[in-house]
């Protein structure tokens, strides 16, 4: 039992240590959304009407995203530090974001190396 628990644990060390070296940068266009409002609140969680209530929630640190036709991406690393710090200007606007995309738990994280308003 104990060989078959060791086995368990190391192979899942193994997928948690190598899940970055699976990441892949690209670039994306969507709306820099709350991802809390986003997912819990639907069409009334994005846009311009709901620009008050994510500003607000993203200078608290609560996590951002950016809302795609597919899927949400949640911002990791340096651009989400700092409660958000370098993203409270693009909250609720559209921009195109490129930087290493990797996933946990089906959730897609972005980890930001360019972000820019969109065209």
């Amino acid at each position: 039992m104990r060989t078959i628990l060791a086995i368990a644990a190391g192979t899942a060390f193994l997928a948690a240590i190598s899940a970055p070296i699976f990441a892949a940068d690209m670039t994306v266009k969507g709306e820099l959304v709350d991802v809390a409002c986003s997912t819990s609140k639907g069409a009334g969680g994005k846009g311009a009407d709901h620009a008050v209530c994510a500003l607000r929630c993203a200078t608290r640190g609560q996590p951002v995203g950016i809302l795609t036709d597919d899927a949400i991406y949640v911002v990791t690393g340096d651009w989400a530090a700092n409660k958000n710090a370098k993203l409270i200007d693009f909250v609720a606007k559209r921009v195109e974001v490129t930087g290493e995309v990797s996933e946990k738990d089906g959730q897609k994280m972005m980890s930001v190396k360019s972000l820019k308003l969109a065209k």
